[in-house]
Order: structure tokens, then sequence, then C-alpha cells
């Protein structure tokens, strides 16, 4: 069925809760590699609930069940099969707090004819429980074969990487079982531990997650550019540009611009990109 964008749009969906707690936390940090050195008190801030920080970036972590009606909405028939993550844009209202009691509602903000696929972008607004507004994702899914409904093609891509050497460069070293650990975080999907559906899905192995690459670039941004002060990111978006192995070294390259920082990252091993477009705006 072609997507409808004046059925889909217009879908209202339930306010979902949840929660998350210093555990929840401490596990989405040693998903994303936090912890390296063990006793470094950098990463212990990471990874200990003793003065525990929470990376911007965790704040995609308790919202997978509010994503769960996408498949359920009119105008928007399509084969998950032929999904695949384009873009992730998170905005942080105030510093993540290291546990709350969560309310999040979901909403369509935008669906985008792309020729040969569609471009629809969840936007889920979460606070906390009876508060005020704590963080809003917009989650941007590609649907192949989906296209050529007539619709706008969308907004231009945003934040080039500079024509001149990166301000800081981090190389992150990540574990064979990375994806295995990371999964816990809630992203069960076998294509990043079954060898068998991975091969179905054209790779000879299970690949990471994106949002676990989302993660360890956030992460490798935030302690170089900003000395691990998590409270100054106000915004961080990327787009997905390949796919990353776990066992491989993430190398991210941090920009210094005007109230942002430009960041891009690729795989050491194969010179491939993983994220492009990405950037953090300061609060």
């Amino acid at each position: 069925m072609p997507i409808d964008p004046s059925k889909a749009l217009g879908h209202d969906f339930p306010a979902t809760g949840g929660s998350y707690s210093q555990d929840d936390v401490i596990l989405y940090h040693l998903g994303i590699g936090a912890g390296v050195n063990a006793t470094d008190a950098a990463e212990l801030e990471y990874t200990y609930e003793k003065n525990l920080k929470v990376l911007p970036s965790f704040g995609v972590i308790p919202v997978f069940g509010a994503m769960g009606g996408v498949m359920n909405v009119p105008g928007l028939d399509f084969n998950p099969a032929m999904l695949l993550h384009g873009e992730q844009d998170i905005e942080i209202h105030r510093p993540l707090p290291a546990a709350a009691e969560l309310e999040s509602k979901p909403s369509i903000a935008g669906i985008y004819d792309k020729g040969k696929a569609a471009l629809v972008v969840i936007e889920v607004a979460t606070k906390e429980k009876g508060g005020e507004p704590l963080f809003t994702n917009r989650f941007s899914l590609f649907l192949r074969g989906e296209g050529g409904f007539g619709g706008e093609s969308g907004p231009a891509a945003e934040n080039d990487a500079p024509e001149r050497d990166a301000d800081f460069t981090v190389e992150t070293k990540t574990l064979p079982q990375q994806a295995l650990l990371y999964r816990l975080c809630g992203d069960k999907n076998p294509l990043h531990a079954d060898p068998e559906f991975a091969k179905m899905g054209g790779f000879d192995t299970p690949i990471l997650h994106g949002l676990c690459s989302f993660g360890i670039v956030c992460k490798a941004a935030v302690d170089a550019a900003l000395g691990g002060d998590v409270g100054q990111v106000a915004r961080y978006q990327a787009r997905f540009r390949g796919v990353f192995f776990p066992g491989e070294t993430m190398v991210t390259s941090v920009w210094k611009e005007d109230g942002k920082l430009v960041i891009a990252s690729s795989s050491k091993e194969r010179g491939t990109p993983v994220l492009s477009n990405a950037a953090i705006t300061l609060r």
C-alpha cells in the first residue's frame, strides 16, 4: 500500500509511561564502551553510582516502548524488512537525571518523498512524570520502496564537516561482544547477534546497532571537546552513513564551530564512514 501522508500525519498516538534507574544508565554507558580504564575518575562518573552523570545520547533508550505503535498507523503501510534508521536527533531540555519516571508522547512530525523511498520522522516528546519536558527525540525512518507518492523531498542535510583538520580526533576501540552487551539496553534485533540473520541481511557477521555508534561518538566528543561536561549539550543529531562491526575502532573527528561541535566518524580498519552530518549544539 502506498504512503498516504494525509492520514498518517494526523494520527494520534497514545501517551506512554516509562522509567529508568541508575543501573539502566550504567548499563548503557558500558554498552557504548565506557569504563576504559576502569578506575579512571572520569570513567567512573559514567559507570559508578557515586557522582553518576548521564550522556545525552542515553535519551534514545527509554522511549523504545513509545515507538511500538508506528506499525499500526493508518496511511503508513510498509514492509518492516525495508526499514532503515536514517537519522537521529535528540534535543535535551535540561541535563538528564540519573533516574526518572517518564511520560512520552509520540507524533509523526514529517513524511517526505525521496523518490525510491519515504522518509518518516517520528517525534517523541518526553517529560518527567507530572513535571517539565526533559528531552525530545526525532527518529528519521527511511522506508525503501515507499517513495513516489508526490510529497515534498524534505530539508537539505546540515552540519557538513569543515574542509580543514579536525580540532579533536578520538579513537575508540570496541569489543568483539559490544553488540551483545548493548542489546541488553533494549534493542534485541537479531541483526546484531545472530550470524545467520545477519547473512540474510547481506552481512558476513552481525553489525553494531546504529544507536550504539551514536552513543560511542557522543561520548568521544563530549569527553574530548567538553571535558566530559554533559550539561553543555543542548542537542545532538547525526545521520547514519555506514555499518560498523563490533571489534573495530571508531574514529571520531570533532570541529569547533560557532555554538556547535560538528562531528563525523568512521571505521579505522575499513576507512568507511559511520556517522556524518552530526553536531552537538552547545547550551
